[in-house]
């Protein structure tokens, strides 16, 4: 087997995230911010090196980037050796996101929750800014609302891409936790990360901004997307959220934020609109 892996910039890291899903095989692919290499790394498994030349030249046809692929053969039982490399167990608060492999024998303090990460899927890891910033939210909402009272709340996760946001939300106790997204093989990739965390309870449907919301008003929101989308579709985002709820935003890049604030903050009475910054990326959370 042969492991191809590019380092991009986090622009085209960025445009890369929506792109891989129009490749023939997203699962081949993870993208994931190397915190340790402080950079954005590319990487897919392929059987041959052709199949990874011809493979990346597929990806980076859609989306033109500047890095330079590096190809280097692995065994084939050792294939995903090559990720535990990069992806360590990460926590905030009491949820954790955890390789697969090491289930059974990771240590988690009583009253946690794991999410389980599969690398051999695509967006397995969780790690990226964005998510972060969302799940941070999501615990913040928790703490907010009261641990015992989130299991009557409604959340819908638009965009979910892998649906580890509404896997996560589930793991907090979030009640009635669905996701869409405009994507089928998104979706299909979602529908492989609950069942890997046993939670078929959690549904994972195909829509988009304006078909999505089926089930409104919610009392959680989750929007990771893009700022662009994010505004474009303000108007069809904002209404879906029950009066006492919470919309998260997130997606966005710092220099963003006020745009995507200003954008949504004339659209209801906001009880509050908060930002808050991880680096370079940014989310904006509303009250209603």
């Amino acid at each position: 087997m042969y492991e191809i892996t590019i380092f991009v910039s986090k622009e085209e890291f960025e445009i890369l995230e929506e792109a891989v899903f129009e490749v023939e095989d997203a699962t081949r692919w993870n993208l994931f911010e190397d915190f340790e290499a402080k950079g954005y790394r590319v990487q897919g498994i392929y059987e041959s090196e052709e199949e990874a030349r011809d493979a990346w030249a597929e990806l980076s046809g859609i989306a033109e980037v500047s890095g330079e692929a590096k190809i280097r053969q692995i065994q084939d039982s050792d294939w995903k050796d090559s990720y535990k490399e990069h992806f360590k167990p990460w926590s905030i608060g009491p949820l954790h996101w955890v390789p697969v492999w090491l289930k059974g024998e990771y240590d988690m303090p009583e009253g946690h929750e794991a999410v389980w990460l599969d690398p051999g899927m695509a967006f397995g890891t969780g790690n990226h800014g964005t998510t972060r910033l969302c799940v941070e939210r999501l615990i913040e909402a928790r703490e907010r609302i009261g641990a015992d009272q989130v299991s009557g709340l409604k959340v819908v996760d638009a965009g979910c891409g892998s649906g580890i946001l509404a896997i996560s939300a589930k793991r907090l106790g979030f009640g009635e936790v669905t996701g869409f997204d405009n994507d089928p093989d998104a979706v299909r990739i979602a529908v492989e990360n609950g069942e890997l965390n046993q939670t078929p309870e959690v549904p994972f449907t195909v829509g988009d901004l304006e078909s999505g919301f089926a089930d409104q008003p919610y009392d959680l929101v989750l929007a990771n997307i893009l700022a662009v989308v994010l505004i474009e579709f303000c108007e069809q985002i904002a209404p879906v959220v029950a009066d006492g709820g919470t919309l998260i935003l997130s997606g966005i890049l710092t220099h963003e934020a006020e745009k995507v604030k200003a954008a949504f903050e004339p659209l209801r009475d906001w009880k509050d609109i908060q930002i808050h910054e991880l680096g370079e990326w940014s989310s904006v959370t509303l009250l209603a």
